[in-house]
């Protein structure tokens, strides 16, 4: 099994990036409860005959669909190892909480941060939103909110993002009970990020109604266009308006490691809480998410529940005393904390910093790319390592959607579509470290194959 997959990740690119489910494969997974014992080889064999080679395939280095991290087989084989290990990290005192707790002072030298601010791993961006929601809650309304809710308040909390940010915003907003309603979307300017004088003026007119606005959320790496809000602006109005800053870099917060795109993310080290995933540019398997609060204290007080059969001593496998359960919603929690140790120590963080480094210049690469193809159109600015284009044409929105399911099916490179400026765009994320120009020139090739194909027919078909 071992070698299989190594065999696999060590020949990938030999293998299409996606191919279609055959509905054979699909109905095998159709089967009822097996009620007697199979064999491993058998089991395995299936996996390989009808799991594997139907992935997403982000560890492909032509997926460029969705911002999904590559994967190495160092952080493989340390999650195998922390499987085999088996250790709930929700608690108690164990070894495996320290390497937890070092990943988490790592996160804070990166950033920034004090020695009490906390840190915690949980599945991806989303969660890590949540909790800093749910903190920035507590801050504004004490730890009374926990026992007798937000309407005991009768305050009326107000949020605020842009147009550009990730919806997990605001889930978190529905999640918290507060109402996704009382999430305030502002716009953004011509480079996709927050409208700087309009949230000042959003923030100005709220309160003038009474309400009270509590939590600004900016983002580093819009999902989108991968845009960084002016990060120094909104700590600004943040500390003046003694609202909560927090910044969603879901992926583009770890472009600290790069020596030349750190700066582009000045100010984030003013900010009350940070959301970030290893499992996309730190290249960690999934999952691998991380929140991390300047106010450890804060952090704890709003998630931190006693009870019996959890009860700290100060010595015994009881000890260790806070446990990561006083930081989060789960008790039950797998060892993330290992393959994030592991890859960070295999290659370093200079060598980290380089490969995300790579992944924007391979951007830049396709947009030069894109901008000598008199059939191709840049649709939005090239941040950090998203490129969004089309192809031009007549009912281009159409066209351009037909050739990202082309692209996807052949399996040459798999980009994905979203809309800018009303437009249908090819949205090509280039997060994996595997992959190259080589790569980048078999996008462009092949979209402009497969849109010619489309004009062509459509052409024929009006003539008919």
């Amino acid at each position: 099994m071992l070698d299989d997959i190594l065999d696999y990740t060590e020949h990938i690119r030999e293998q299409p990036v996606w191919q279609r489910i055959p509905r054979p494969v699909r109905d095998r997974f159709r089967q009822p409860l097996p009620q007697k014992p199979a064999n491993l080889g058998s089991i395995h064999n299936q996996f390989m005959r009808d799991i594997l080679p139907y992935s997403v395939g982000n560890a492909h280095p032509g997926f460029m669909g969705w911002v999904h991290g590559g994967g190495t087989p160092v952080g493989m084989l340390a999650e195998m190892l922390a499987a085999g290990l088996n250790a709930n990290l929700g608690g108690r005192d164990q070894i495996p909480l320290e390497v937890e707790r070092q990943v988490v002072r790592w996160v804070r030298e990166l950033f920034g941060f004090p020695d009490t601010a906390s840190g915690l791993f949980v599945t991806g961006t989303s969660m890590a939103n949540l909790i800093a929601v749910l903190v920035a809650r507590t801050d504004t309304l004490g730890t009374s909110v926990r026992r007798q809710g937000i309407a005991a308040t009768g305050k009326r909390l107000m949020a605020y993002t842009s147009a550009g940010a990730h919806s997990s915003i605001a889930q978190a907003m529905d999640l918290a009970g507060l109402g996704s309603d009382r999430l305030r979307i502002i716009p953004v300017n011509q480079q996709y990020q927050i409208d700087i004088q309009a949230l000042e003026e959003a923030i100005a007119k709220d309160k003038s109604a009474g309400l009270t606005p509590f939590f600004i959320a900016a983002t580093a790496g819009t999902v989108d266009v991968g845009a960084i809000d002016d990060l120094t602006a909104v700590a600004g109005i943040a500390q003046r308006e003694k609202v909560w800053f927090h910044v969603d870099g879901a992926y583009g917060a770890l472009a600290m490691l790069a020596r030349d795109l750190a700066p582009r993310l000045a100010g984030i080290e003013r900010a009350d809480s940070i959301a970030f995933d290893f499992h996309k540019w730190g290249q960690v398997p999934y999952d691998a998410g991380f929140v991390l609060v300047r106010d450890g204290t804060l952090h704890h007080r709003t998630f931190a529940s006693p009870a019996a059969y959890l009860r700290r001593e100060t010595r015994g496998m009881a000890a260790g005393s806070p446990w990561p359960c006083d930081f989060g919603p789960d008790l039950s929690r797998g060892f993330r904390a290992l393959k994030t140790w592991f890859t960070i120590q295999a290659y370093g963080a200079e060598k980290l910093g380089d490969a995300i480094a790579k992944t924007c210049v391979l951007a830049q690469y396709l947009k030069q790319s894109i901008e000598k193809e008199p059939a191709l159109e840049l649709l939005a600015p090239v941040a950090l390592n998203i490129v969004c284009f089309r192809y031009r044409c007549e009912h281009a929105d159409e066209v351009n959607r037909n050739i990202v399911a082309d692209l996807q099916e052949s399996g040459i490179a798999a980009p994905s579509t979203t809309t800018v400026n009303g437009c249908l765009a090819i949205r090509a994320a280039i997060v994996n470290h595997r992959t190259g120009r080589n790569d980048i020139d078999a996008l462009i090739q092949a979209a402009m194959v497969f849109g010619s194909s489309h004009v062509n027919r459509r052409a024929k078909a009006c003539r008919a």
